[in-house]
Order: C-alpha cells, then structure tokens, then sequence
C-alpha cells in the first residue's frame, strides 16, 4: 500500500459544487451517538465507512435504508476500543406489518426491525423515507462503550482530473523536458447526510466488491426421495452344483506377529468412525463442543440467533479455535469467553486498513473535509513537476480522418509520483495558453505516457511497405537432411515532411505485425507488447524531410539442396559462429572440404552438357542445309564453309562427351563421399538469431 499526504500548502484547495436542488432525502445508514469520522471511496462504486462514539447504552439502532441492509450486514465490523466487551452481534429479522399491535416486551438481544414500504405511492415525503429504513439493533454487554463501527455502501466513484504545465523553451530554444502535473479528485456525496469533518481518503484500485442479500431469507431446494417399495420382477433360477472329491487342506500359516499398541491419536480414530481427530487438547475441544451441543439440543426449542464469536461480525480473527459458531446459549462458551474471544486490536485504524488492502494507492486528505449531502467536492492530490514534454505523435485513428497523414501533438510525461495514476481527462497548458485536452489512460508508477491533445498540420507523413526473404541459418540437420532458418523481412518508411521552421521529434505508433521482432530498431524505441505497438522516434529538421525504416523479421523455414547457395551461406555462417558446436562444425567441415570438389565438378558438367545441347542443335541444322544445297553447283564455297563449320563441331561435341564421362565418374564418387559424411550430422536446434540493440 502507498500512500501520499496532500502537501499542507495546497490544502485550502477545495470546490465545493451543488448537485442537485429539492428536499434532501435522510441518510442511508445512522446510528444515534456514532458519528462519521471516516470515509475511503474506491474507484468500484463502494465506499468505507467509519462511525465512533461513546455509547452509554444497552444496545445500538442502526437505521439502515432498506436497499443497503444487505451490503450492512455483511460488511459491518465493530470494535470496542477499551477493550473485548463488545462480543457478539445477531441480526434475526422481524417483519413489522406497521399495525402497532403485539408490542410486547421484547426478549434481551440484538435484533433487525424490518418495516414494510407503505404501498400509498401519494403520502408525505417524510412517512415514506421513515418506512424505507429499517432497523439494525446491536446489543452489548455494559453501559459505557467507545465504539468504532465500520461498513461498506454504494457509493458513487471518484474521479481524477489532471492538469499539465509545460516548462518553458531555453534560451536557444530547446524544448523543456519538465513539466508541472497537477491531480485533482472529484468526490460526490450522495449519501444522504452531511460529511462535516471527516477524514477524506480517496484510493486509485478496485478491491473486489459485491451486492450481498443476507437481510432476505434464502431456502434452498432439496431432492424428493420416495420409497417405491420392493417388487420381485422375475423368478430365480437355481443353482447346481455337481459332486467332486474335497480338495487337500492348505499348509499351515506362520504364528502372526504381535501387533503394536495402538497409540492415543488411533484410538480416538475407531471411536470417532474412522476419522483420526486432533491432538489432545483438539479432541477435548470438540468432545466440549459435542457435549454442549447434546445440552442445547435438550433445552427446551425457542428462537435462537447465530453469534459470531470475537470482536465483530466479518472481523478478521472473530472465528473460534476450531473455526466454528457458537450460540447465546451455550454456558460453557459463555464461561471460557478468555479463550473462545480473543481480544480485538485497539488500534483504531486496523478497520481502515484491512478495508483498503486490495488498494493501490491511497491519497490522504490531511484535514479534515466538509461535504454536503447532494453536492461534490474537488480536492487537490498532488503537485509535483515531472519529466515531461510536448512532441509529435503520428497515430492514424479511424475517428480523426487527417489523422493519417498528420501527427497529432502530444504531451508526453513519466509518472514520477510512486502511485498508480487512474484514468482521467488532462488538459495541457504551456507559455500561459491552453493548448488542449486528452485522455490519460490508468498509468502506473514508472510509466510514461503520450496523450494527444491537438492535431498539426504542419507536418504530413507518407507510407510504405516492401517485403522480401533475406539471411540463411542452419536450422537442422538429421539423416542427411538440411533444413534452414530465413528472415521474412517487411520494411515500412515513414517519410516526414516538415514545414516549419523549428525541428520536429516525432513519435510513430508503429502497428506491430504478428510474430515478428524488431530489428536494429533507432534508439529510444519503445515496444509496448501489451498494446501490440512500438513508438518509433524521428527527428524531423526544421524545413526538411527525414525517412524512417522500420525493420520487422519473422523467422521461417525451409528444406534446401546441400549443394545449393543459400546451404553454403548458412554452413558459412556456422562455422564462422564462436557459438556453434565443435563437433558439428569439425563434421561440416570435412563435408565441406568434399563439397568444395563435388560442387564445381557439377558445376562444369552442367555447363558442357549444355554447350553440348547448342551443338547438336547447331550441328542438325548444318546438316540441314548442306542437304540443301546439295545439288546447287554454284554453292561450292557455301557448301565448303558449312562442311569446316559441322567437322568443327563434331570435334567440339567429341571432347564434350568425353569430358563428361570423366566428370561423371569423379560426381559420383564424391556425391558417395558427401553423402556419407552428411548423414552422419545431427543438428536439432538452431543457433538464436543475433538481435540487434537500438
């Protein structure tokens, strides 16, 4: 839990606002002789009541709005703050016809008077709220009692506002990076009954919350079990069984052993039916509690109202020793009430902790505060200066349609102030001017955030996407397979234009594509995960263009030849990779040295194989017109200069053929070699990408 004590300078600062005008209607919750000293609202529609006072005084009367008696009940918590007298509170519940008959004396004890609304919509305004109340009455055990009584009751939510002071420009004109944060909360009092001087907590966190009906009585349905009798539905047939000889009798058994004593604690379990109980002083108390239940069982029957044994109901720490509930008429709980109540705590303000422990953070108003029924109150939480400044933003939102090719103008601050900061409007203020109003979202301590206030179009912004496959890294290799990792990579340029004569740092909310990651982002990138967005900077000169490149890579893979190039390029960079295995880099090394021969081998066979395909064709076509041209007598020196051209390359192709059985032979004894080695590496996990820092 933090908390934070609104400095005593700023005090005195408090608006009082009137709500609305008419009758004020009572109050939801009183109790004659116990004042409200103490208020904690949540930001869930709940707030923490506190009430104390001396009461001299059998018992006290709530007078609890009918609505709000559920939510009393199982919220209220009492302490007495000289001591453990205050032991029990009940509340059996008697429904008042509002006939004024049987006013008989009343049996000593707690109770709940519940009167019925009037169903006359058209009486006073005074009758009808008297009969929307009912009454809560809380017995005690003395005369003199100071009290502190605490419960929990809808109420309306606090809600903070902010303001934001930009600090001036230096001399040169460099952007101040403070700022001055005001934040203010806004309570209402509906409540129905004036806060005159109560302390005035307001907590930033919803501790769980929830309606409760323990005012109206719950019954709930249990199963029908019928006896339908017994009906024999069909004859049983008979058994037979045929003569035989009787078997031999088995051997002997050894003697048993002695078994061991039973010890107490077992013992106990056989009498108690297979349950093994507690220790000594455990199975006393509940052989007490057993009995004292047989004598209340004899008594004679009358009403009995559940007790919850301690301080308070809902007390922490109210429960027994064994956890359980005892009744008004049990003796011997009322004769061992050292042992059965332990004493509540005297500090007061336990109540007020134990209600705000799901808080976040807690602002303390130092003074005590006035607010009247139906009207609100803004008091001021803090004030501190911040790093903050006024920069860009470029943000595309569907709701501002300029908004996707001009930045908005933002106010960028750090939460500086050690609590939870709630969502609430802020409004900007810089050189004595307003500038505009936004929306902080709940901001915890640390955290920066960026509001947009305004929209400049003094700037503008294109866009730009390429996408392609780079990069090659062993992935996995087993049974002579290779599999690699690529990148897909997706450059989006931002280009900046700006047309004013100061320079511009600007922030783009970049939309971060699934399943990929940042790479050599600009430093200052922030990649918030949560939003599934990145604010990219940029520094925009004044009158000048800037282009920004934002890198995302997602990682693929894919099953490739060991002869092909992106194989060489990631056995390459493994090997050349301090963090690759030894042994798998000395197997892909031998590999390699073969591959080294294997692979220009291929390389120049295919190359004659395909100069050897262009020569046949050219040596078919030859053959073609030499037939052409065969009987043309004036056609020798065409016909000699053919015959030159096919004889060459018929000795070209002789050559090429016999190059290529050589080549064939030494392929295939290094693809036996190459193959060999290959399967013999086992790589299943890839090296980790080398990442980029900004």
């Amino acid at each position: 839990m933090r908390r934070y004590d609104v400095a005593r300078a700023g005090s005195g600062l408090l608006l009082a606002l009137s709500l609305l005008a008419g009758c004020a209607r009572g109050p939801d919750v009183d109790a004659s002789g116990l004042a409200l000293r103490r208020v904690v609202i949540y930001r869930n529609g709940v707030a923490y009541f506190e009430r104390r006072g001396l009461i001299d005084a059998d018992q006290v009367t709530f007078r609890v709005r009918k609505e709000k008696v559920g939510d009393f009940l199982a919220t209220l918590a009492v302490i007495e703050a000289g001591g453990s007298s205050v032991r029990s509170a009940s509340f059996p519940v008697e429904v008042d016809d509002g006939s004024g008959e049987g006013d008989a004396p009343e049996e000593p004890g707690p109770e709940v008077t519940t009167a019925s609304p009037p169903k006359d919509k058209g009486a006073a305004a005074g009758e009808k709220k008297r009969d929307e109340l009912e009454k809560v009455k809380l017995t005690l055990d003395g005369r003199e009692h100071d009290l502190v009584v605490g419960y929990v009751a809808e109420t309306p939510v606090w809600r903070p506002s902010y303001r934001l002071v930009m600090g001036a420009a230096g001399a040169q004109g460099a952007a101040s990076k403070q700022a001055h944060l005001q934040a203010w909360g806004i309570v209402q009092n509906l409540s129905g009954e004036d806060w005159k001087g109560v302390k005035l907590s307001l907590v930033a966190g919803a501790p769980l919350a929830f309606q409760a009906t323990l005012d109206q009585a719950a019954i709930p349905p249990r199963p029908i079990v019928s006896d339908q009798g017994e009906v024999i539905a069909s004859v049983p047939t008979s058994e037979t069984t045929l003569a035989a000889e009787a078997a031999p009798p088995p051997p002997p058994m050894p003697a048993p052993q002695a078994a061991p004593a039973v010890p107490p604690a077992a013992a106990g379990a056989d009498e108690g039916h297979g349950y093994a109980f507690e220790a000594e002083e455990g199975a006393a108390a509940s052989r007490a509690a057993m009995r004292d239940r047989l004598e209340v069982a004899k008594a004679p029957a009358k009403p009995m109202a559940k007790r919850a044994v301690g301080g308070a109901a809902g007390a922490p720490g109210a429960a027994g020793p064994r956890g359980g509930v005892m009744f008004n008429d049990d003796p011997l709980a009322m004769d061992n009430k050292a042992m059965m109540n332990p004493s509540p705590p005297r500090n007061m303000s336990a109540l007020a902790a134990v209600a705000m422990e799901a808080g976040t953070t807690r602002y303390d108003i130092p003074f005590p505060v006035d607010i009247p029924d139906r009207s609100a109150t803004m008091v001021l939480l803090l004030a501190k200066q911040v790093p903050g400044e006024s920069i860009f933003l470029f943000a595309p939102d569907g709701g501002v349609p300029a908004s996707s090719s001009h930045p908005f103008r933002v106010a960028r601050f750090t939460n500086d102030t050690k609590g939870l900061l709630e969502r609430g409007p802020i409004a900007v203020f810089e050189n004595g001017a307003f500038l505009g109003q936004g929306m902080v979202e709940p901001l915890p301590p640390g955290a920066t955030t960026t509001v947009p206030f305004a929209l400049e179009r003094g700037l503008a912004v294109d866009t730009t996407r390429e996408e392609s496959a780079e990069g090659a890294r062993l992935a996995k290799i087993e049974g002579g397979a290779l599999e690699i990792e690529r990148d897909w990579v997706t450059h989006t340029k931002y280009a900046v234009r700006n047309g004013g004569d100061l320079a511009a740092r600007t922030l783009v909310k970049h939309p971060r594509l699934h399943g990929t990651r940042l790479h050599a982002p600009p430093k200052g990138t922030e990649d918030n995960v949560g939003t599934g967005s990145a604010l990219v900077p940029i520094d925009v000169p004044r009158r000048g263009t800037a282009v920004l490149d934002v890198d995302e890579r997602r990682i693929f893979r894919q099953q490739i030849d060991w002869l092909s190039q992106l194989a060489d390029d990631a056995v390459q960079a493994y090997l050349k990779d301090p963090r690759a295995d030894a042994a798998v880099a000395k197997q892909l090394g031998q590999a390699w040295e073969v591959r080294g021969k294997l692979r220009p081998a291929i390389d120049e066979r295919d190359r004659l194989i395909a100069e050897q395909q262009r020569l046949e064709q050219q040596s078919h076509e030859l053959r073609q017109n030499l037939r052409a041209i065969e009987k043309n007598k004036t056609a020798d020196e065409l016909r000699r200069d053919l015959t030159d051209r096919l004889a060459k390359a018929s000795a070209r192709l002789d050559e090429i053929t016999k190059r290529v059985i050589v080549l064939e032979m030494q392929i295939n004894e290094q693809q036996i070699r190459f193959r060999d080695l290959t399967s013999e590496i086992k790589l299943l996990a890839p090296l980790a990408p080398v990442r980029a820092t900004p």
